[in-house]
């Protein structure tokens, strides 16, 4: 005795998938079929334009010296318009099939790149943003309002705000150790402050793969209004602990050297400066570069600095032998290096205006491991410490993901609905936080957190 056949009905009942991922397959599967519908009835008014062309085409060869349709103009005329019509036919397949391609790729980068969390509070856009390096972890973002925030990274809430600067906030470090930060401002100077937090009670957590949108830009929000959606009253700091004031330009980043007793920081006025966090001295001023500097990072476990700079180079310190200060010039990009990190081990990442991202070898620094070729201007880059993924935080508002190969693994979803809005300045990835491991911010006043399922990524590669 056969068995019935099954109802689709039940097949679907049957199926282990989640409701919401199972939703959206049915629903792409049907806009597949519908393409494919589309084109079969193309494609069938096009072979009849093909018949009835052949058929005029050889009434006319009989007008004309009862010629051949084989030979001559009438040859050359009928395969120039079948060309045309068939080259109709091969970009109408193209067109459709890309259409359908595009789809499968915007709903894998979904499944496995999710937004988690706006932080919406400032008045100006964000400039840098970096998580807390002791617990308890929380978000810290600078801003071109003056001000720099503090935020639970489950909730959304913002816990304290430092106002402090007199100018644009252009970067946050955390301590390695301890409960402070480092902050870099347009006003000259570089502060260093205590910070206290409490976090709030967890919320119920959101389902993230509820609502999944296209993945295709229509017109732009409206800016984020910080006074429609900012935080709720929190405690504000207003003096630092410690202020750096060497500089006769504006400061543009700042971090702690591994063991956080001193600090660098970058400068418009083309000079990055070496300091002793507590007695605030000036210990060294590293001069070279031509033009402003951009940023300046350094290294997690050793004495070295890399500072970028305007002049298309950027340029690493080397601070491990106390009598001797060596310093080295890369000239690998054509624009401007926005930023230049080390990676956990022997590696710098450099990105730059002219859309390019170089992996560095430190031990053989003369020439590019790789090279990431991109659309669009890149900003300041973060590297995870455990996978080694890099994320490129662009001015035409998309993140990408890629690995150390120069391999692109991810763009993170962007739609009329979610992700940024305008240039997006910086990200930072916290793979300690399972939920939320990527942040970036931009200039729409938000910064993001996201859920980048990193196994599923590589796996995927």
């Amino acid at each position: 005795m056969t068995n019935a056949p099954r109802s689709s009905e039940a097949v679907i009942n049957d199926s282990k998938l989640p409701m919401a991922l199972r939703s959206n397959l049915l629903d792409l599967f049907g806009q597949i079929e519908r393409e494919f519908e589309n084109l079969y009835i193309e494609n069938l008014e096009l072979r009849r334009e093909i018949e009835s062309l052949n058929e005029r085409l050889a009434g006319e060869g009989q007008t004309v010296d009862g010629g051949d349709l084989s030979k001559g103009a009438l040859k050359t005329k009928a395969s120039h318009s079948t060309s045309q019509l068939s080259q109709k036919l091969k970009t109408t397949y193209k067109a459709s099939t890309s259409k359908i391609v595009s789809s499968f790729k915007a709903t894998t980068s979904r499944a496995v790149c999710q937004l988690v969390k706006e932080y919406v509070g400032h008045r100006d856009g964000i400039w840098d943003l970096a998580v807390t390096r002791v617990q308890p972890l929380v978000l810290g973002t600078a801003s071109a309002d003056h001000c720099c925030m503090l935020w639970s990274i489950e909730t959304g809430k913002c816990l304290l705000k430092y106002a402090g600067h007199a100018g644009s906030v252009n970067s946050i470090k955390f301590h390695p150790t301890e409960q402070m930060a480092l902050t870099a401002s347009g006003d000259q100077t570089a502060h260093i402050w205590r910070y206290m937090v409490q976090l709030p009670l967890p919320q119920p957590p959101a389902d993230i793969s509820a609502s999944l949108d296209d993945d295709v830009d229509f017109s732009d929000k409206d800016e984020a209004d910080g006074e429609a959606e900012g935080p709720n009253e929190c405690p504000t700091i207003r003096v630092a602990m410690t202020t750096l004031k060497s500089h006769q330009g504006v400061v543009i980043a700042a971090d702690w050297l591994v063991g956080g007793k001193q600090v660098v920081t970058a400068s418009w006025d083309r000079a990055a400066n070496l300091y002793d966090v507590e007695t605030s001295e000036l210990v060294h001023t590293l001069t070279g570069h031509d033009q402003e500097l951009t940023h300046c990072c350094t290294h997690p476990t050793q004495r070295l600095v890399v500072t970028s700079s305007r002049d298309t180079t950027f340029r690493l310190w080397d601070f491990r032998d106390p009598s001797i200060h060596s310093v080295n010039v890369f000239q690998g990009h054509t624009d401007t290096v926005t930023s230049a990190v080390f990676t956990v081990g022997d590696n710098v990442v450099s990105g730059s205006d002219d859309r390019t991202v170089k992996v560095w070898d430190l031990k053989n620094m003369r020439s590019p491991i790789a090279t990431i070729r991109t659309d669009s201007a890149v900003n300041r880059i973060s590297v995870s410490a455990n996978q080694r993924i890099i994320a490129l935080p662009h001015d035409n508002r998309q993140v990408r993901l890629f690995d150390m190969n120069g391999v692109r693994l991810a763009r993170l979803p962007r739609s009329n609905r979610q992700g940024h809005r305008r240039m997006v300045c910086c990200s930072a990835w916290n793979e300690e936080n399972q939920a939320c491991n990527l942040f970036t911010c931009g200039f729409d006043r938000q910064a993001i957190g996201w859920n980048i399922n990193i196994p599923a990524l590589l796996q995927e590669k």
